[in-house]
């Protein structure tokens, strides 16, 4: 047997005991050790998250050990692992056209199926990646950092453009690490003043905009000497937020929609026809986004430990997730460890 915990529905979990899963044909079973919170985990909790039902065992940023295992060869028994959380088909239009991330038919770890608040885990082997020496924190938060990397790519950044990314939650801040990793000139904007003097202090970055503060426009044109963002890019998820960014886009932009809400995008056809605008969405990430990230953190250019503002143990998240939810409360990245 092995504990979960359950998102019963909005705003209810429950800790049970189920049966821990069995090895079958071309899976792995991980011990779970870390649990990263992210903004998907909040917002089903909230009620707020699309593609989703009730009850759900929530948790995709995940490590662990590897217990056992069909079909992956070059691990070994014991060894660190984390795994990429998008299970894919394989065979519809977009597996055949190497984007998995968004195949027809995706199966989103936490999300469709059952995640990892728990002891233990079974994925598909071909999902594994090796901890090629990295702690368990680390592991646990390249699946966060690999969304802003796909956002990054998607984006295709040029040398020295100014890339405004609306939204300093963790995503965010990982996108602004990968845009600032490609040459970019970020620009963080956020309403939250302790997520901006995050990115002042943390990621040393050194344009910050409040977007509370009545004259974003102003202040954005100041910083890019007239031009406006070549690149704007949303993690916010918030609808206003992301309709109001059409207005910050240069003229030949690119606007890359990383957030994600329910409803409807508004924008002014005239004003984003006459800009030869481009919109994408950017939807999870690839083994290349997954494999970039491990690489910059091998070699220094990120440090993921930085945005773990909170810690708790596996059994006090019931009693704590909701005060997560709280900017009041200042957490950027929450952690769960499991002993």
């Amino acid at each position: 047997m092995m504990r979960v915990l359950v998102c019963i529905r909005p705003g209810s979990f429950a800790y049970k005991e189920m049966q821990a899963p069995v090895l079958t044909p071309g899976h792995a079973i991980i011990r779970i050790r870390r649990i990263g919170i992210c903004g998907t985990d909040l917002h089903a909790f909230e009620g707020t998250q699309p593609y989703f039902e009730y009850p759900r065992i929530l948790g995709h940023e995940l490590s662990g050990d590897l217990v056992d295992f069909d079909e992956a060869p070059g691990f070994v028994p014991g060894e660190a692992v984390t795994f990429i959380p998008y299970f894919n088909c394989g065979h519809c239009i977009a597996c055949r056209s190497g984007k998995p991330n968004c195949c027809v038919t995706i199966k989103v770890c936490g999300v469709h199926v059952d995640g990892g608040m728990a002891d233990y885990l079974s994925v598909p082997s071909s999902t594994l990646l090796h901890g090629d020496g990295l702690g368990y924190d680390e592991l646990a938060l390249i699946e966060p950092l690999a969304i802003g990397a796909h956002a990054v790519r998607r984006a295709a950044i040029a040398e020295g453009e100014f890339v405004l990314v609306i939204g300093a939650g963790p995503i965010g801040l990982g996108t602004m690490e990968a845009a600032r990793i490609a040459g970019g000139e970020v620009i963080a904007m956020d309403i939250n003043a302790g997520r901006l003097q995050f990115c002042r202090d943390r990621l040393r970055l050194l344009h910050t905009v409040d977007a509370g503060s009545g004259d974003t426009m102003e202040q954005i044109r100041a910083i890019t000497r007239g031009d406006m963002p070549t690149v704007v890019i949303d993690a916010t998820g918030n609808q206003r937020a992301i309709n109001n960014a059409f207005q910050y886009m240069a003229h030949g932009a690119r606007y890359v929609l990383v957030g994600l809400q329910k409803n409807e995008i508004s924008f002014s056809h005239p004003e984003f026809h006459k800009r030869e605008a481009t919109l994408m969405s950017s939807r999870n990430a690839t083994r290349v986004d997954f494999e970039r990230v491990m690489e910059s953190m091998k070699t220094g250019k990120i440090d993921p430990t930085t945005y773990i503002t909170h810690r708790t143990a596996f059994g006090n998240v019931k009693d704590e997730f909701a005060s997560w939810l709280d900017p009041a409360n200042g957490v950027i990245k929450a952690m769960v460890e499991i002993e």
